[in-house]
Parts: C-alpha cells; sequence; structure tokens
C-alpha cells in the first residue's frame, strides 16, 4: 500500500474539486451510521477526505493514479441513489460516496476523469473549440496576402553551406 503523507486541506497543492460527501465506511458496525459525511478534497494526483473542512488532518487519502470513477446508482437503495458514484481500481479498495444532488456526482465523476485522462497523457489537454485559431496576417493587411506568401524559388542554385559556418566559436574554444 502507498501511503501518502496526511497534509492539512490548505496544504494539498492544488485543488482541482472539494466538497462534502457522504463516504461509505469500509466496516458496517450495528451501531454506526454505514455513510459518514466527509470533506473531500481532490488534487492533481490525490484524494483526501477529511472530518470537516476544518480538520488538519485527513482521516484517509490515496493516490487516484489507475483508479476510475462512474456512477453507481445500486449504491443506495433511497432517494440519493442518483447520486452516488465510486472510484475503482483493480486489487485496490473501492471508495464509494454520495454527493449531495445527482449534479455534484457527475461533476466529481467528470473532474477525476479529466485528472485521469491528463494523467495518462503526454500533452496538455485543451477544448478545441475554445481556441482561437492562430492568424499572422494583420486585419489592416488582408487584402494584400501575396505579399505574406513566399515560396521558395526550384530554380535557383542550392546552396551547400561547410558544417563549421553554421557554428559559433566560443572564448577559450579551439576549432577542428
Amino acid at each position: 500500500l502507498e501511503e501518502i503523507p496526511p497534509k492539512p486541506v490548505r496544504d494539498t497543492g492544488y485543488i482541482l474539486k472539494q466538497g462534502y460527501l457522504e463516504k461509505r465506511s469500509r466496516e458496517h458496525s450495528f451501531f454506526g451510521s454505514e455513510w459518514q459525511k466527509r470533506w473531500c478534497v481532490l488534487n492533481r494526483r490525490s484524494f483526501y477526505y477529511y472530518a470537516n473542512e476544518k480538520s488538519k488532518q485527513p482521516k484517509g487519502s490515496f493516490s487516484i493514479e489507475h483508479y476510475s470513477a462512474r456512477l453507481a446508482f445500486h449504491l443506495r437503495k433511497d432517494s440519493r441513489k442518483r447520486c452516488c458514484f465510486e472510484l475503482i481500481c483493480p486489487g485496490k479498495r473501492t471508495y464509494e460516496f454520495t454527493a449531495p444532488s445527482p449534479a455534484e456526482a457527475e461533476d466529481w465523476v467528470d473532474q477525476i476523469q479529466f485528472l485521469l485522462k491528463d494523467m495518462s497523457s503526454l500533452t496538455i489537454p485543451y477544448d478545441e473549440e475554445d481556441e482561437d485559431p492562430y492568424n499572422d496576417v494583420d486585419s489592416s493587411d488582408s487584402m494584400n496576402t501575396t505579399s505574406h506568401n513566399t515560396t521558395l524559388n526550384q530554380d535557383e542554385p542550392n546552396v551547400e553551406m561547410e558544417e563549421d559556418d553554421i557554428y559559433e566559436v566560443l572564448p577559450g574554444e579551439q576549432t577542428n
């Protein structure tokens, strides 16, 4: 088991999402509640849960790497069943949560899935719809674009450069 060092809520680094969730306890006690209200914090790599938002030490934490998140309506039979989601990883503990609303549950799942996709990607994801196309032509010159379009003339002789010509000789270095 990989243990994440406990951190106070405000020291968990960049926070992607946080809020109160009900977490299903691992031990189902005869007297205790099966679901406990916890302040949950999701940062770039880890999920922390605290007794409340003022707690200094988390009740628990785990790396979300290799986990998957999905809505889980089967976790409850009451009116809150559409607010449930779970975090699953083969060979590791499954974490089960109830959000305050179905929309909040979907948002937690979406944020976790986005983070997992980002962790497995070598590039930074961005929404293409939000991206403005790059235009290096000034709008005042848009009538005369031929001056901006230069092509290599194929008829010109190919000029070879000696390799030594492209390097700068620094003081104290000798050239070959």
